[in-house]
């Protein structure tokens, strides 16, 4: 029997039509350049490597936090770096 197997962070089923389609994109073979590319903003603009800080958002603020990456076409963490630099400068 083909199911679902959860989902993808977007909400997305996990099923074996997505399965089938990354296993042929893997198939054809990456470019390693570009993922590396892609990844060089994880902590950006800090000395040295990121480190991951959990925090919990109330409802409010996690759609505001959404809209916000959303609406500058940015992560997420993006915008919680920049807010958290500006925050701790107003000191």
């Amino acid at each position: 029997m083909r199911g679902k197997y959860g989902t993808t962070r977007s909400g997305r089923p996990i099923d074996y039509a997505l399965l089938d389609k990354l296993v042929e994109e893997a198939e054809k073979g990456y470019d390693v350049d570009e993922i590396l590319e892609r990844g060089k903003d994880c902590g950006a603009g800090g000395s040295g490597p990121a480190s991951v800080v959990p925090a919990q958002l109330d409802p409010e603020l996690r759609d505001a936090l959404t809209e916000r990456a959303e609406r500058d076409h940015e992560p997420a963490s993006a915008v919680i770096r920049q807010a958290l630099r500006s925050y701790l400068a107003a000191d």
